[in-house]
């Protein structure tokens, strides 16, 4: 199996991080997104969408961070992707609340913005804008996670144990950090992230995202 990567991207630390600990061999191919391989026809062929990560499996090829984490787990009889159906679509649904919540207002409404470029809004009205509404959003979202998701005792998104739930909003979350935020407003969040930051393979597969992060230190960010 090939994955088609970029380590800058969010999206795809999810599936590194989930590989890296079950020991999944994957050829990983780099799509450099900085010089617009993504773009060009050869990685378009291969995911009309122009974005990574995408797996190919033979002559199978599947994008969607989510999906590929479903098949990779599924595809190892992974624990952290259980059979029972109930505990089954509690995965789901951390992973599409993930997506649909989560990641729309607090990744690409406040944090990208911020950090990248090519996200940000064409004037400072409408950057601030779009900050402040992300923000108070995000802020809605991550109190969700922190008291009723991450509340009661959980130590994980879907209880006692790790899931790729947890692997698909472990990268998202760990960008709190990237803009200057401790979490120190949602300690059940910050206790799971610690969590998640003491697997394995986490300096490694997050050592290109820290060194950008650590560029940025000094810059004035909006916060959550």
């Amino acid at each position: 199996m090939k994955l088609y990567y970029h380590p800058i991207s969010t999206t795809c630390r999810t599936i590194m991080l989930f590989a890296a600990e079950n020991n999944i061999p994957l050829e990983m191919q780099v799509v450099d997104l900085f010089t617009g391989e993504h773009m060009k026809s050869a990685y378009a062929g291969l995911n009309p969408n122009c974005l990574v990560p995408a797996l190919e499996d033979g002559d199978f090829v599947l994008t969607e961070n989510s999906a590929i984490l479903k098949y990779l787990a599924d595809k190892i009889d992974s624990p952290a992707y259980p059979k029972d159906l109930k505990q089954r679509a509690r995965v789901n649904e951390r992973m599409d609340w993930t997506s649909t919540q989560l990641c729309v207002d607090f990744v690409y409404g406040l944090v990208y913005p911020q950090i990248f470029d090519s996200h940000k809004r064409r004037s400072d009205e409408a950057q601030a804008a779009t900050l402040e509404r992300a923000k108070a959003r995000a802020q809605t979202w991550l109190k969700v996670l922190d008291q009723n998701v991450l509340g009661g005792g959980n130590a994980y998104l879907c209880g006692p144990t790790i899931t790729i739930a947890d692997y698909h909003a472990c990268s998202y979350v760990a960008l709190a950090e990237v803009i200057g935020s401790d979490l120190s407003d949602y300690p059940n969040v910050k206790r799971w992230l610690g969590r998640m930051k003491s697997l394995k393979s986490w300096a490694k597969v997050f050592e290109v995202v820290d060194g950008f992060a650590t560029s940025l230190k000094g810059k004035t960010m909006v916060t959550v």
